[in-house]
């Protein structure tokens, strides 16, 4: 039994089973841990979706914004973007089931045995593992409950508050969570977040880092995998934390890893978007 880590999927499935039958992958037997963005932007995100429903019982998946914003856009259409890739979803009939199944997938896995933390952005480097994981629990109870989910989904967009505050509540503070998850990459050593700034890590404004590299970090002891950051390119400094977004629908590889051994594998992706650089990808 094998357990792998992707970077994220986009709606490209195609590079997924490459690196999947690469590594004979066997869902009786091994498992497969997603970093989120399973779909929008790629050409087959409907397909992307279905297969991964397909596997659900051998998949470890937490989600990401676009996964997020499938949600809302699955509530109410008009979220729905110029250049989103999610309408044949919502079209789909049997797109009542490929969504409930999506709303009550994690916004971060830990793994006690080895020591390790799923996410898609990050984690705050002011929050411990303990603390992560009760934040993490809220919104995701809240988006498993039909009577609060409307309302998440409606109030979760939007950049403020840029810090989080225990004494926040309601929408504010799911609002900052969700962001802390699924968006961050730059933030100060008090989880003050940047949320405009996309590119390199050695781009951050004064006073900020990308959020692994803060040397007070309370999470240091834990292995964290996540993505999210394609401008990274797969390449973090950070001992114990593990970039797995390549890019892959921006013209860039899909990346595997062999969480146990470390050992990665990537499969090239063609897409439209191959023309426009990570580095400046909205």
């Amino acid at each position: 039994m094998a357990t792998y880590a992707v970077g994220d999927l986009q709606g490209c499935l195609e590079p997924l089973k490459c690196l999947l039958e690469r590594v004979a992958f066997d869902p009786a037997h091994d498992r497969l841990w997603l970093v989120g963005d399973l779909v929008n932007r790629g050409p087959e995100s409907l397909a992307t979706l279905r297969y991964l429903y397909s596997l659900r019982d051998s998949l470890v998946c937490v989600l990401g914004n676009h996964d997020l914003h499938l949600l809302a856009a699955g509530n109410n259409i008009e979220r729905l973007k110029k250049g989103d890739t999610l309408r044949e979803i919502l079209e789909a009939p049997d797109r009542a089931e490929l969504l409930d199944w999506l709303r009550r997938q994690k916004l971060m896995h830990y793994d006690e045995a080895r020591n390790m933390a799923l996410v898609h952005a990050g984690i705050p480097p002011q929050w411990t593992l303990k603390k992560a994981l009760k934040c993490a629990a809220e919104v995701e109870s809240v988006l498993a409950d039909d009577g609060l989910y409307t309302t998440y989904l409606d109030g979760m967009y939007g950049n403020e508050p840029v810090k989080w505050d225990n004494d926040l509540s309601g929408v504010t503070r799911l609002r900052v969570i969700t962001n802390y998850f699924t968006r961050m990459r730059f933030c100060t050593a008090e989880g003050k977040l940047d949320l405009k700034s996309k590119e390199g890590a050695d781009t951050a404004l004064p006073g900020y880092k990308p959020w692994f590299a803060h040397k007070d970090r309370k999470t240091r002891d834990t292995r964290i995998i996540f993505g999210h950051w394609a401008a990274l390119e797969g390449n973090c400094d950070e001992p114990g934390v593990f970039a797995l977004d390549t890019g892959c629908v921006w013209g860039g590889a899909m990346t595997l890893m062999n969480i146990d051994t470390g050992e990665r594998l990537s499969c090239q992706c063609e897409s439209p978007l191959s023309v426009t650089p990570p580095a400046a990808k909205p």
